[in-house]
């Protein structure tokens, strides 16, 4: 039987399945010792194929699986080179659904990790002092579920973690409830909007949370919930009312908050701040301003708007940084400061073509910076009325699609012309950072 073929992502070959793809994912996950490697999970896949598969293959790369079943009944298995391949009774041909359940489990030292690309963790699951946290991007879902994992795959999320007493559990999306049976509690969230699989949040540890009034934006109502490791000082936690202001900020930039609730959860001993949808994830000595407001952004920009490939991953990280001028200006605070403060970020050797070619460039100076003043330059170029109008479409036109350079470009020059057209495409394929608008 012919391999299955990966998506072809240009920096992560390996990645994901064509053809493939996962709708919602049912997870439950019991973590015995928070502060270890240790999980059990079991989780329900809902698929549907685009071509017709004759196997799946899941990305997973630690977890020992234990039990495989297709539309209830037992099927065949294997492990390989990071891969979890399953042979379906038949073939799943275009359009069909099909319930896929996986039982798996890490126990001890994982069998093996995700490569750090140069970042200052491993991507994965993660082991604190006395808890545990999902930090995936860009593939570290795998890590602790077998998943499609590859941003051009979105789905919904239901999310069970069981923990002994005295913990805590949060997730993105929605609440639901908490259960008690025994020594264990089990904690339940609803993520309705599709996300990338490596923006999902996970945090188990002792926990505090801290609720806000909702907030309304332009017709709807967001709710707010932040959680903090017990002990933080008041000092470390988010002041009261900032999010709710950024948040209308935003969104009268961008149109409409894509998710039904926002908020924090700020952790001694994380490496740095990630965008994990709806519930950001942030060590205390990056829990700033910017930082939060930058994070924020990526919620339109990478968790709702979502790549077709990691090379183009300067277009999450460019717009989240160029909302860093927005919240400026509207702060009545200098946003040339930004500007020329990236722009001396981008010495000679920071600056190339905005499409990465490797993993070390997906979260490089030019990604953040070369990106954002490229998009500086175009809102130079239209106009302050035109450039609001065509965030608002690029958020709308791709949050029902995957997003890629090509794709973005191709909206510049449909709705601005052809002149902004070549403004954004010199700084986006020139090796030198042209003049500063």
């Amino acid at each position: 039987m012919a391999q299955a073929q990966s998506v072809g992502d240009s920096v992560f070959p390996a990645l994901g399945q064509r053809g493939l793809d996962v709708q919602h994912y049912d997870l439950r996950l019991t973590v015995p010792r928070p502060g270890s490697s240790e999980l059990s999970g079991e989780v329900t896949l809902t698929v549907t194929a685009r071509e017709t598969l004759s196997r799946l293959a899941l990305d997973l790369l630690g977890p020992r699986v234990s039990a495989a079943q297709w539309n209830g009944q037992a099927v065949a298995f294997r492990q390989e080179d990071g891969k979890l391949m399953l042979t379906p009774p038949r073939p799943l041909l275009p359009g069909e659904r099909a319930s896929v359940r996986v039982v798996y489990a890490v126990t001890g030292t994982p069998a093996s990790e995700a490569p750090s690309y140069g970042l200052p963790f491993r991507p994965g699951w993660q082991t604190l002092a006395d808890g545990n946290v999902s930090f995936s991007e860009p593939d570290g879902t795998r890590t602790f579920l077998p998943s499609n994992d590859h941003p051009s795959d979105p789905a919904t999320f239901r999310v069970q973690v069981t923990v002994p007493q005295g913990y805590a559990a949060a997730a993105s999306g929605l609440f639901v409830q908490q259960t008690k049976a025994g020594a264990w509690n089990t904690f339940t969230f609803s993520q309705r909007t599709p996300i990338p699989t490596y923006a999902l949040a996970l945090v188990v540890g002792r926990l505090e949370r801290r609720s806000e009034p909702d907030v309304p934006v332009g017709g709807q109502t967001v709710r707010r919930r932040d959680v903090y490791a017990a002990g933080l000082l008041p000092s470390e936690q988010v002041p009261a009312g900032e999010t709710a202001e950024m948040l209308r900020v935003l969104s009268g930039w961008f149109g409409p908050y894509p998710f039904d609730v926002y908020g924090v959860a700020v952790l001694p001993g994380l490496p740095l701040a990630l965008e994990t949808a709806t519930l950001t994830t942030l060590p205390p000595d990056s829990n700033r301003e910017r930082v939060r407001l930058h994070e924020l952004a990526h919620q339109w920009f990478g968790n709702r708007v979502t790549l077709g490939d990691w090379a183009d991953s300067w277009l999450n990280e460019s717009f989240a940084t160029y909302a860093e001028v927005l919240w400026a200006e509207s702060r009545q605070q200098s946003a040339q400061a930004l500007l020329e403060e990236w722009a001396a970020r981008l010495t000679p050797d920071a600056r190339r073509p905005l499409r990465a070619t490797r993993p070390g460039e997906l979260f490089d100076m030019a990604a953040y910076f070369q990106g954002a003043l490229a998009l500086h330059a175009l809102r130079r170029e239209v106009g302050d009325d035109a450039f609001r109008q065509f965030l608002r479409a690029y958020v709308q036109t791709f949050s029902e699609r995957p997003v890629t350079t090509t794709a973005l470009l191709q909206l510049v020059r449909s709705r601005l012309g052809a002149g902004a057209e070549g403004v954004l495409r010199r700084w986006v394929e020139a090796p030198e950072r042209p003049p500063l608008p």
